[in-house]
This record gives C-alpha cells, sequence and structure tokens, in this order.
C-alpha cells in the first residue's frame, strides 16, 4: 500500500502539473499577461497537493496495519484506479470545456450530467473527431492506471513502533495537506486566485477539485420557492420591474434597462465604497445610538446621510453583494460564495469597466475569506489589495492589518497620479471580536476589549482618512460612500429585528450636495444612486431605486431562514413553509400584527423569489457578459 501511494502521488503530480502547463502553453498569451506561469504553477501544486492527499489519506493511515494484505493491497489499486481515471477524464474534458465556457469545469459540467442523453446527442453530432480523440487517450490512461496500481505487491512488516510513528507522521503530513494553508482559514479557489482574469484563476485549480469544488458549494443554494411559496417567473418578473420603476427587458435579462444620470459629466468621477464592519445605527449619535461615532456624525452634516438606511443581512459577504453588485437578499448564501457567480456576474466593476474605470478591493485581512478574492478578481476587479501586500502595517490583529492600516493604503492609492478613472472598494476589519486595535488612538472607556471601544477606534480611523482626503487632489473629482455591512450582536425577540439592520449610509466629496434623507432604503439602493452621482449614463439589471430620482420607501432583509419586506411602516415576514404574517412596524422595536395585504405579500414574495430565479438562469449579468456563459 506504501508503494502504491508513493506511485500514486507521483503519478498524480506529473499528470496535473503537465495538464496545466499545456493549458498554460495554449492561453500563454493571457498568461504572459497576468504575470507568467509561476502563480499557476505554485498555486497548482497546493491545489493537487490537497486533492491527492484526501484521495490517498486513507490507504497512507492504514498501510501500517493493513499494508501487509493481499485483500487490502488490491482493493487500494482498484481505488487508485478509480481515482486516477477521474483525474485524467476531468483534464482530458478541460480544454474543450475552457473553449466553450472560458473556465475549468465547474457546476455547469455536473448540471449538464443530469441530461447525459441530450448532452452526448449534442456532443456526438458537433464534436465526432474531438469524442473519439479523448475516448482513445482516456483507453491508454485506463491501460496505464491499470499498469501503475493493477499490480501492488504487500508491504514489508515494520516494529510496532515504527508504524505508529509512520502513521503519526503521515497523519500530519496529510492534516497540511488538506488544509493547505498555516493562515486562519483553510484552502479554497479564491487562495489561489491572483489576478483579474477569472478563467487564469482556475489554471491552478484541477478540474476534478473544481467540479467536486461546485459540487460542495452547491449546497448553499436553496430555492426559495420550496420555502416561502412559488409564483411564475413572468410573474415574478413583472411585479419586480413594476416595484422598481423598470420597462420590460429582454427575456434572457428581464431587468436590464438605461439609467440616465442626473448630473452628466464631461469627466468622469472616482468611485470609493467604503464598508464598514458591524456599524449598525445603535451605536451612531446621528441614527439615535450611542454617540460612540463622532467623527462620523461630523462627516454627516457635510453629507447626503440617509437616515433610514437598512442592511440585506447580517453577514459581510450580504452586504458586499447589495454594495457591490446591487444583489437582493435570498435564503441561499451570498452570491460572493455560490459557484455559478465567479465570473460574468453582474457588479460595479464590470459596468464600469465598459466607461474605462480601473477597479480595485483593498481589505486588511485575507481577501480569499468568504471567497472575496475569488469573487471580485473574477467578476472585473483588477487589484486585489490584502494583508500581505500591507508595508509595515501599525497593527495587526487577529483579523488582519487595522483599519488605520487601510485608509493608508486607501489615501496612498487614491493620491497617485490617476491614468484612467478608478473604483476603490475598501473593507474594513477593526470592528470586530476579539476587539483589538492599536493602543494610544483613543481613551477607551472601561475594558479596552469591548465592541464599544473598538466602534470608537473604527469611527478614529474614518475621520483622520476623511481629514486627509479633504485636503487632497482626488477629493473634487471622487465620490466617496461610507456603509456598514451590516450591524452587530443581531438578534431579538422579533421575527426579523428590525432595528438591528439599521446602518448608517452617507454620500459625500466632489460636489455631493449635504442633505438629511429620512426615506427608507435598502443597502441595494445605493449602486444605482452612486452612478447618477458619477454622471454616468449606463445600462446594467439593478433593480435598486436611483434616489437622485425617486425610490425609496421599501427594504428587504434576509435573518436566518425569515424574510422580512418592509414598505413604509408594512412588515411582510415570510417564513419557511407558513403563510405570510404583516406587522405595523414602529421603530425601533413595536411590530403590531395585522390582516394580511394579499398584494403586498406577493410583491414580497416576489422579491424573495427573483434573485435566485436571476443566479440561476444567468440573468444576473451584462449583455456581453451573457454571452460567454
Amino acid at each position: 500500500m506504501l508503494d502504491l501511494s508513493l506511485v500514486f502521488i507521483i503519478s498524480s503530480l506529473c499528470l496535473l502539473t503537465l495538464s496545466r502547463c499545456a493549458l498554460a502553453a495554449w492561453q500563454w498569451q493571457r498568461v504572459q499577461q497576468a504575470g507568467g506561469l509561476l502563480p499557476i504553477l505554485i498555486g497548482g501544486l497546493r491545489i493537487d497537493a490537497n486533492q491527492i492527499a484526501i484521495i490517498v489519506g486513507i490507504p497512507l493511515l492504514l498501510a501500517p496495519w493493513l499494508g501487509h494484505s493481499i485483500p487490502a493491497v488490491e482493493l487500494t489499486g482498484i481505488w487508485f484506479q478509480i481515482a486516477w481515471f477521474l483525474l485524467v477524464l476531468l483534464e482530458v474534458s478541460t480544454p474543450q470545456f475552457i473553449y466553450e465556457y472560458d473556465t475549468r469545469p465547474n457546476r455547469l459540467y455536473v448540471e449538464y450530467l443530469k441530461h447525459p442523453q441530450e448532452v452526448f446527442g449534442m456532443l456526438w453530432k458537433g464534436y465526432k473527431i474531438v469524442i473519439l480523440a479523448a475516448v482513445v487517450v482516456l483507453g491508454l490512461f485506463a491501460w496505464l492506471a491499470h499498469y501503475l496500481f493493477g499490480h501492488g505487491m504487500p508491504d514489508a512488516t515494520m516494529p510496532w513502533w515504527q508504524d505508529i510513528l509512520f502513521f503519526l507522521v503521515a497523519a500530519a503530513l496529510i492534516f497540511l495537506a488538506i488544509r493547505g494553508t498555516l493562515k486562519h482559514r483553510p484552502i479554497n479557489p479564491s487562495t489561489v486566485a491572483y489576478c483579474g482574469d477569472s478563467m487564469l484563476n482556475t489554471l491552478p485549480l484541477n478540474s476534478l477539485y473544481s467540479v467536486t469544488y461546485a459540487i460542495y458549494s452547491m449546497k448553499n443554494e436553496r430555492s426559495a420557492a420550496d420555502i416561502y411559496g412559488k409564483l411564475s417567473s413572468d410573474e415574478t418578473n413583472r411585479i419586480v420591474q413594476q416595484c422598481s420603476g423598470l420597462p420590460a427587458g429582454p427575456a434572457d435579462i428581464p431587468t436590464l434597462h438605461q439609467q440616465t444620470s442626473i448630473r452628466p459629466r464631461s469627466r468622469p468621477l472616482n468611485l470609493v465604497l467604503i464598508v464598514q464592519e458591524s456599524l449598525g445605527a445603535q451605536y451612531v449619535g446621528n441614527l439615535g445610538g450611542a454617540g460612540l461615532t463622532p467623527e462620523l456624525d461630523e462627516l454627516a452634516k457635510t453629507a447626503w446621510n440617509f437616515t433610514r438606511a437598512y442592511a440585506t443581512g447580517t453577514r459581510s459577504v450580504r452586504g458586499l453583494e447589495a454594495v457591490t453588485a446591487g444583489f437582493p437578499p435570498t435564503i441561499s448564501d451570498a452570491v460572493l460564495r455560490l459557484s455559478g457567480a465567479q465570473s460574468n456576474f453582474f457588479t460595479l466593476a464590470q459596468l464600469l469597466k465598459q466607461h474605462g474605470y480601473r477597479s480595485r478591493f483593498i481589505y486588511g485581512g485575507e481577501a480569499h475569506f468568504d471567497n472575496m478574492k475569488s469573487f471580485f478578481l473574477g467578476n472585473g476587479f483588477d487589484e486585489l489589495h490584502e494583508r500581505s501586500s500591507f508595508k509595515n502595517p501599525a497593527f495587526i490583529g487577529t483579523w488582519g492589518a487595522s483599519d488605520e492600516d487601510m485608509f493608508n493604503k486607501l489615501h496612498g492609492l487614491l493620491a497617485e497620479p490617476p491614468s484612467q478613472p478608478t473604483l476603490t472598494l475598501a473593507f474594513s476589519v477593526s470592528n470586530h471580536s476579539p476587539w483589538e486595535y492599536p493602543a494610544g488612538r483613543i481613551v477607551p472607556d472601561g475594558n479596552p476589549a469591548t465592541v464599544e471601544n473598538t466602534v470608537r477606534y473604527a469611527d478614529w480611523a474614518i475621520g483622520r482618512f476623511f481629514e486627509q482626503a479633504k485636503q487632497s487632489d482626488y477629493w473634487e473629482n471622487t465620490v466617496f460612500l461610507i456603509v456598514a455591512d451590516h450591524d452587530s450582536r443581531v438578534g431579538g425577540a422579533s421575527l426579523v429585528p428590525l432595528r438591528h439592520f439599521h446602518i448608517p449610509a452617507l454620500i459625500l466629496g466632489a460636489d455631493v450636495t449635504a442633505r438629511r434623507d429620512d426615506r427608507l432604503i435598502s443597502q441595494i439602493d445605493l449602486p444605482p444612486t452612486l452612478l447618477s452621482l458619477m454622471g454616468l449614463n449606463t445600462e446594467h439589471p439593478m433593480i435598486g431605486h436611483d434616489l437622485t430620482q425617486t425610490g425609496g420607501g421599501r427594504a428587504m432583509m434576509q435573518y436566518g431562514e425569515n424574510y422580512g419586506y418592509l414598505k413604509d411602516d408594512a412588515l411582510i415576514v415570510l417564513e419557511p413553509y407558513k403563510e405570510a404574517t404583516q406587522f405595523r412596524y414602529t421603530a425601533p422595536a413595536i411590530y403590531t400584527p395585522i390582516t394580511l395585504d394579499p398584494d403586498l405579500s406577493r410583491e414580497a414574495l416576489a422579491h424573495v423569489l427573483w434573485p435566485y430565479w436571476a443566479y440561476r438562469n444567468q440573468a444576473y449579468t451584462l449583455p456581453h457578459l451573457r454571452q460567454k456563459t
């Protein structure tokens, strides 16, 4: 078993590396433009080690006790033949899949397997020569697999203490290989993503890993129709279009529409999205909170300050989904973590790229957390600045570089002489358990390691950055959004605790007029509004309101398995497998049950069904991206 395992490890590494090099050679022009072959090979070695360790793990760990058994050796040989053939099968099918879809085999590959008759008929009619060549290659590799793994010999017996030592060493190595990193989070596709070309970011993967990870990720997808109730797709789209004031769009992207700016500009403005970790309204003085944010309160006086903005969820990925893509919440995981949204999915970066913008993401932590790195690089972002790119940070905590380090990085990038307009997404980390921040910035109240003191520090960092920004050349050419991703400590004795979805949201910079806006709005309304302020006439599928012209008056949020749809003071709550309920909401926490309005209930149902439908049907995209899917 030991010899078989060693042969499998070496042969698999050779197979996958040669396949990866061949794919890179085929796409060499793109590989060169993205920085060469080295990151593909290094990332590939890490992914392959993970994949191979999963396959050989059990045989290696059992080898000290069963390696001398002929039946165990024969069974191991069969297992390795099957595994190696699967590796070969997926690699052989990869070039044609990349040719068709510009990515390695993924969830779409799995979807096709559900319809073998139709798919094989299509392939046979259009690709006879390719199929015949693949069959020949697979036959040769099947023979090679039998040659390599079909004639294993029993291992020699070892002293008992060597068996135990081998087991411990093997277990440690297998664990490290499967985990793939000594950092906080185990390896995933986002770990080895390295550039803004989504196809190249799949080359460090192997195709068996890519497919199995897609299958694993599908657990995050849940159909709202199975849980809350059903509407036809036509009616769902009609209601969503009507509520968003949109005309009927094309069948493949029903919400695609033209948005005209109220303020056309000869020179496009830069856009900076500052997403503050866990900064709920409960802490913000000008929103009736605890008064822990004097800097933010001062900025609100000179900003377009939305006093009734509501987050779409309770996790960072949900807030990032809303702010960067304008995508509404669902009972499924946020699209950042869904395999079907890792490329050709709409984001502001995808849209602004058409207008000559360069987009970048700044994060003080490890950007592969929550799959942010893979999602952003695969959907229009050109640069990623994470913890490893920060030089001499002032403070490193559990979650990464402090907020002041993130803002220093942001200021430095904005101050560089611009060659083109930019979109910059800056995501803070400090305001998070275990409440770590550099000493000497604030005077803590009591125990320094509390959420209240961390909010004070995060606010201090915001104020310090904007002092610099207002004195910089880029100030007059940039629109800034400050918005929380979500509140902290979300909970309460209500089906959807709305007070904990209330967040700060303010727009400032350039020539933004200061005003206090008391309209009820959602996070998804912010991206369309920013586009209008930037002076861009655009075409996009976002259903959020352009608040420069009209809109507001409704918000939507996912709280665990409950969905809330707030329109004016009427709250519809959808619970799994139950009838909808309706309340009259009086902030901050009074819910008065009232008779259900059937039309409003259908409106809420349409808004929770539509995102899943749009995701599954690849209908949340742009026309030129749709052609790639």
